[in-house]
């Protein structure tokens, strides 16, 4: 092991990336995400992904290549994408969503997602405050309810509140990279034993007493939903998706100084820009016009792609995230995935809780929590483990998660300030 290790260090400490300039450095992250998810395609190779989820790979892959100096660990590239792609993605898959679909998946549906985001809000303060009296004194940063906050939104919404909330939080990049490493660790986690229950599905629907017939039902609906939307995209399609896309990251971004300046001149909002900067502003924006524009015929262009354009964003934003990240932190980072683990064993405890009270189907119980924790990435594979059929369930959940992704992530971030003793962002 010493010859690697030697090896390890000797690139680790060289100062130049071999590729710094933000083409370059876009060319590779790009050229990472097409061949991991051409191997995930492929019928041999793909299964890989079957045990490890594809989304590890696109936030490690690039990490490897930024600590042996192949891509930096900053570049504009990196910020352009937070600032200027986030907000775009976050309304295009916003503008994807049907509330009243999901309103008719069943009610249960939608309280076991809520129960999954209630156990997300209230277990980081817990998790926080027992580990805060458990660990030494010195071995959590003063400084870590940001990540934490950070994580909240990754745990409700997915990547793209990942960072909304971080830059709400005022999260350096080198806390939110090390936050990387818990939340993917002890995500994965929990979504194996999600997949293991899906093979046993009969046997604790039985144990529970769950009516499964809406499951059939939500089957027939969801083939219909597919059948009714599909459509081969056009030239204009895509222009439209993108001129959204961006024209409302743009004016979310405009609209969030001018609000932020116009509460900064008035003392009685305080309170407000402690919490809700320019830059949070920025994202709440996008979350709120992708959410209206939810309600007209813009929601047509989900048949089009709208949603797997913005998959595409968040996964280059995944990508530059996991190029901030180090291997060699992991020690240090022990802390936080503690933290982390604490945090979903409360989300659990309710969401097993709600699930026993009302007699909850175990698909809505898997869907409902892969839906905060994974986000879009992984909860159409959570549902699809149950059937292929209900992969859309496990989207359009996904979906509302990116909604309360903003909103819950931020009173989540404003109950771990308190935990932690800060007075402001």
């Amino acid at each position: 092991m010493y010859i690697p290790w030697a090896l390890y260090r000797q690139v680790v400490e060289a100062n130049t990336p071999s590729i710094h300039e933000p083409a370059g450095v876009l060319s590779v992250l790009l050229a990472v995400l097409a061949l991991l998810f051409a191997i995930n395609a492929h019928p041999k190779l793909g299964k890989v992904f079957k045990v490890i989820p594809v989304l590890v790979f696109c936030y490690f892959v690039p990490t490897l290549l930024s600590t042996f100096k192949i891509i930096p660990h900053e570049s504009a590239l990196y910020e352009f994408v937070k600032s200027h792609v986030l907000p775009a993605s976050l309304l295009l898959l916003i503008v994807a969503l049907d509330l009243p679909a999901i309103l008719r998946l069943g009610w249960k549906a939608v309280v076991m997602l809520l129960a999954g985001t209630t156990g997300i809000v209230i277990g980081g303060p817990i998790a926080l405050w027992m580990c805060n009296g458990l660990l030494p004194a010195e071995s959590l940063d003063p400084e870590s309810w940001r990540g934490l906050a950070a994580l909240s939104g990754s745990w409700i919404g997915g990547g793209a509140n990942f960072v909304a909330i971080g830059k709400a939080a005022n999260v350096t990049d080198e806390m939110l990279a090390l936050m990387v490493i818990p939340d993917v660790l002890v995500a994965n986690i929990w979504m194996a034993v999600l997949l293991f229950m899906a093979g046993k599905q009969k046997a604790i629907d039985r144990f529970v007493g769950a009516d499964t017939t809406a499951i059939d039902d939500l089957k027939r609906r969801m083939e219909e939903f597919q059948a009714r939307t599909n459509r081969i995209p056009t030239m204009a399609d895509y222009m439209v998706i993108l001129a959204l896309g961006f024209g409302g990251s743009f004016f979310s971004y405009q609209a969030g100084i001018w609000i932020d300046g116009w509460l900064k001149g008035s003392s009685q909002f305080t309170f407000v820009t402690n919490i809700l900067t320019a830059g949070t502003w920025k994202y709440v924006f996008a979350t709120t016009i992708g959410l209206a524009l939810s309600f007209t015929k813009a929601r047509n262009l989900e048949g089009v792609g709208a949603s797997k354009i913005g998959s595409v964003m968040i996964y280059l934003l995944v990508a530059c995230i996991g190029a901030h990240a180090s291997f060699d932190k992991i020690r240090e980072n022990l802390p936080l995935i503690y933290v982390a683990a604490i945090w979903i064993c409360v989300h659990i405890i309710v969401l097993l809780g709600v699930a026993r009270l009302i007699r909850a189907p175990i698909f809505f119980v898997a869907v409902g929590s892969q839906a905060n924790i994974g986000g879009a990435a992984s909860a159409p594979v959570v549902a699809a483990a149950f059937h292929p059929a209900l992969a859309p369930v496990g989207a359009l959940l996904a979906i509302a998660g990116y909604v309360l992704g903003t909103y819950a992530g931020l009173f989540c971030m404003r109950l771990l300030m308190m935990v932690a003793g800060a007075e402001s962002v």
